[in-house]
């Protein structure tokens, strides 16, 4: 208690009364971030939704048509059935043959319902890589220019503890954060100073992590709905081949066919880039911090009370060499 009273007295006031400002744009910022941070996940509830939607809409439609073949399988007679398989009618011979789509329109007309959730994760895979590849710049988080004159100013004095505050906060780069940290422990022990600049990293990490796992999510996600779009054109088949007392064309069988084959490429191709850019910035992430790690330790080494008691007794070394070669020139 001693200690901390100590440290409060020799805080100035004019340090006090600046950092309320500061409080307030802090909290301006986390409630910006919150509105944006909440848009990935209701885009994701959804996307769940529209998948659970899907399924039940696909499922109905698989039971309909196999009730429609069982009334017509009961309805006619045995005579009207055999002359029906004796003699097809025209209307059946007439019949284009069904086939899978391949131009786009016709794609996402395969699709059905399906195309919703999986639109929905690619526009949501799209955002979120764009969002993250502006976000994860590495002249935005470590600004370069600015960590060489900040160390630079450092290491030769011209920066006191206010104004190298001041320096970092107008800066507003994650790195510049990380230091501010730091830099409200000026002059205090090497291990307060590293738990207040690891505090401050804590935080820039879970912004440089943020919206990741969205892509993470999709790439499970998408290849999940592929396989539901899977099982709900082979009901379709089956159902196909039950109303047609399995002696109906091969042709028939191609919607069902198409829609299986379409949702479960669909879902490769959403989730393999999504996992992809996942990884990317996975690593990418990683590295900014060991670099942003690196940078906070040399400048615990500059300001902690170890390193300016090593930084005075250089001073002191240099002046007393410096004042013996002067005494010996006039000799």
């Amino acid at each position: 208690m001693r200690m901390e009273s100590e440290g409060l007295t020799q805080i100035p006031a004019s340090r006090t009364q600046g950092h309320r400002p500061r409080a307030n744009r802090t909290q301006t910022v986390h409630r910006k971030s919150f509105k944006f941070s909440f848009l990935p996940q209701a885009c994701l509830c959804l996307m769940l939704c529209l998948v659970m939607a899907s399924g039940m809409v696909a499922v109905h439609q698989s039971d309909a048509l196999a009730q429609g073949g069982d009334s017509t399988a009961i309805g006619p007679s045995a005579s009207d059935a055999t002359n029906a398989q004796a003699v097809p009618s025209t209307e059946e011979s007439q019949k284009p043959a069904t086939k899978i789509p391949e131009t786009p329109l016709e794609i996402l007309n395969g699709l059905g319902v399906f195309v919703y959730p999986l639109g929905l994760a690619s526009v949501l895979v799209l955002w979120v890589t764009i969002e993250r590849l502006v976000v994860l710049r590495r002249s935005r988080v470590i600004p370069q220019p600015f960590v060489r004159r900040f160390f630079d100013h450092m290491r030769e004095g011209h920066l006191d503890p206010k104004t190298s505050l001041q320096l970092c906060e107008e800066n507003g780069s994650p790195i510049s954060i990380v230091f501010a940290h730091g830099l409200r422990k000026w002059g205090k022990p090497s291990v307060e100073v590293e738990q207040a600049i690891i505090d401050g990293g804590e935080r820039q990490t879970s912004q440089l992590r943020k919206h990741i796992r969205v892509l993470n999510g999709a790439a499970t996600v998408a290849p999940l709905i592929g396989l539901l779009g899977t099982v709900a054109g082979m009901i379709e088949s089956f159902n196909t081949i039950a109303a047609k007392q399995a002696m109906g064309r091969t042709e028939d069988l191609a919607a069902g066919i198409g829609l299986a084959l379409l949702t479960t490429a669909a879902g490769l191709l959403i989730a393999i880039p999504a996992l992809i850019m996942y990884m990317y910035f996975a690593g990418r992430v990683d590295s900014l911090i060991i670099e942003m790690d690196g940078l906070a330790q040399d400048l615990v080494d500059l300001i902690s009370a170890e390193g300016l008691a090593d930084q005075e007794r250089a001073a002191r070394a240099t002046s007393s060499s410096s004042k013996s070669t002067e005494v010996k020139k006039p000799a």
